[in-house]
């Protein structure tokens, strides 16, 4: 019976070693489709194409964004392609838009990430625009897509003047 019990255990560790792996192999994959997901962001805020922008948010009006920008709260795509596309029509000519400091992770259908991104460009009155943001995005598998459901955009504060702080790099 000794016997049995020790086949039974083993047969068991082997079928919790296999899982195991599996879950971390399909979290592996799911960084990566979130990482090429914020690659596609880059790209598309590069190229100022507001339609390729609001293909990594969620599409309806459960996307909610919590932005530095007044009404500082969008819900909804439809909102939130408004203040993209009104930010992008600041910006006179091409502009240079990277992100930094990117850290994904992830648990069955839900994950969340954050970054430092930087942009920057010339508005359209010729002045030079140099700003950086913290960000915080929640995603959702949706359908077999990562999708950014939830996203909050923030800048450090000058305690001294109390004003917000654009431009200072972590």
């Amino acid at each position: 019976m000794s016997k049995l019990t020790a086949t039974a255990a083993a047969f068991t560790f082997a079928v919790a070693l296999a899982a195991s792996q599996t879950a971390v192999q399909a979290a592996s994959r799911d960084e990566a489709s979130i990482r090429a997901l914020e690659d596609r962001f880059v790209a598309a805020v590069n190229a100022k194409d507001v339609s390729a922008i609001m293909k990594v948010y969620v599409p309806d009006e459960s996307l909610l964004v919590f932005d530095v920008v007044p009404p500082r709260q969008y819900v909804g795509a439809k909102a939130y392609t408004k203040d993209w596309t009104d930010l992008l029509g600041t910006i006179n000519g091409p502009l240079k838009f990277e992100i930094s400091d990117v850290s994904v992770a992830v648990s069955g259908t839900m994950g969340f990430g954050h970054s430092i991104q930087h942009l920057t460009g010339t508005d359209t009155k010729g002045q030079p625009m140099d700003l950086t943001v913290r960000v915080t995005d929640v995603y959702r598998k949706i359908k077999g897509n990562w999708l950014i459901v939830h996203e909050h955009v923030s800048v450090p504060v000058d305690f001294n003047t109390g004003k917000p702080d654009m431009t200072s790099k972590p």
